[in-house]
């Protein structure tokens, strides 16, 4: 297995549709950065998210989720995390991953070194759709999420071969997503 080079990375984007819209270069300008790197591909936040509040005094449970634990949000600019919170987002890019990839997400630095921890999770072979982001704010302070700038890093690792059975043929749950999804069982 190895780790996909921006060259790579480059010909499956344009070639296959691996991500779209694809950015070929880093983008900054004053901005959390996105884009094709080295090895990898810096996704962005869009402008929707999901926050965590607990009015209701509820009981997160993954098998019996309800959106009543969460306030929709909608900037182009940013959202605001409150303290030892989370929100959900999701990536303005389009991912649909080769048959003989798989892809991990994580956090970029400039977040993290601010307390905001963006979950580590794969992405599997074959699997077409949007990415749903996880923010965790550790910090006792307020917290802001940039719309439409980096949040994230996808590393993509090429298989021996291509599996089996992918994401795709088991048909996952979350195959063709578009937006903030929430957890399904």
């Amino acid at each position: 297995m190895s780790v996909l080079s921006d060259k790579s990375i480059r010909k499956l984007a344009i070639e296959e549709l691996m991500i779209s819209p694809f950015v070929d270069k880093q983008v900054r300008n004053g901005k959390i950065s996105y884009g094709l790197s080295s090895f990898g591909y810096d996704a962005r936040v869009a402008d929707e998210f999901k926050i965590f509040h607990n009015v209701n005094s509820s009981i997160v449970d993954p098998k019996k989720f309800t959106s009543d634990n969460f306030v929709t949000k909608k900037s182009s600019e940013y959202i605001i995390i409150p303290p030892n919170s989370f929100a959900l987002g999701t990536t303005v890019e389009v991912f649909k991953i080769p048959r003989d990839i798989m892809c991990i997400v994580v956090g970029k630095s400039t977040y993290a070194r601010t307390g905001i921890i963006v979950n580590v999770t794969p992405i599997e072979s074959e699997f077409f759709g949007t990415v749903t982001l996880e923010f965790s704010n550790t910090t006792p302070l307020p917290a802001k999420i940039y719309a439409n700038e980096g949040v994230a890093q996808f590393l993509f690792l090429k298989g021996d071969q291509a599996p089996e059975t992918s994401y795709a043929d088991r048909k996952g749950k979350y195959m063709g997503q578009t937006g903030v999804t929430l957890p399904k069982v």
